[in-house]
């Protein structure tokens, strides 16, 4: 998944980019509101993390404008504990509101609540046919046995099993799971790999439409 954190303090971005990038997700970094607009208007997120104190455009500011292009998940990360600011920042579009000094064990939890609350999702373990996740520690089973995935292998079939149904092409796989940043080949070995731990048939390919998750 695709993540895009806007924080200005050099310590606490660098902690939480290192700490998610381990997780899997792909992680853009914005220094302030201006550069966070300009990277969420290039690229297709799938969580935002907003500081409130940012220099120029403010955090809610931030969140005004993104609310006026779309609903992505957004977590409020900040030292601005003020009632009155939570309850401006959650009416103000924030899913979800973290006040510092916070542990990673939290945020991570608070994330991964974000993107079952985004796919319809009640509880940690998801089932899509004859594969079962756990969102909290990120393992996966299939037809009843525990497969050990990589980081990146875990990110890409969850990705497909959230979003089973539909074809994802090479492109989008490659942006959601790598930033596009890599040679778009891996794609197809990351797939590979997945079929021989999985099975062959689990993930379907299309000509001209990409893959998709079957089960």
């Amino acid at each position: 998944m695709r993540l895009l954190l806007v924080e200005d303090d050099p310590r606490v971005g660098s902690m939480i980019k290192e700490a998610l990038e381990a997780d899997g997700y792909v992680v853009d970094w914005a220094r302030s509101g201006e550069e966070g607009l300009s990277l969420f208007e290039l690229f297709p997120y799938d969580l935002v993390v907003l500081d409130l104190m940012l220099p120029g455009l403010d955090g809610f500011s931030f969140l005004a404008s993104l609310r006026e292009q779309a609903r992505t998940p957004v977590l409020v990360l900040t030292a601005r504990d003020a009632l009155e600011d939570r309850v401006q920042g959650l009416e103000g579009g924030a899913d979800d509101y973290l006040v510092k000094p916070f542990h990673l064990r939290e945020l991570r939890a608070r994330l991964r609540a974000l993107v079952r609350r985004a796919s319809g999702e009640a509880k940690n373990l998801v089932r899509r046919g004859r594969l079962s996740l756990d969102l909290e520690t990120r393992r996966a089973w299939f037809e009843g046995r525990e497969v050990r995935l990589s980081g990146r292998e875990y990110a890409l079939l969850e990705f497909l099993a959230l979003n089973a149904g539909g074809y994802y092409p090479r492109e989008v796989l490659l942006e959601k799971i790598w930033g596009g940043e890599v040679d778009p080949k891996v794609v197809d070995v990351y797939i590979r790999r997945l079929r021989v731990k999985l099975d062959e048939r689990v993930i379907e390919t299309e000509r001209g439409l990409g893959y998709r998750f079957v089960g």
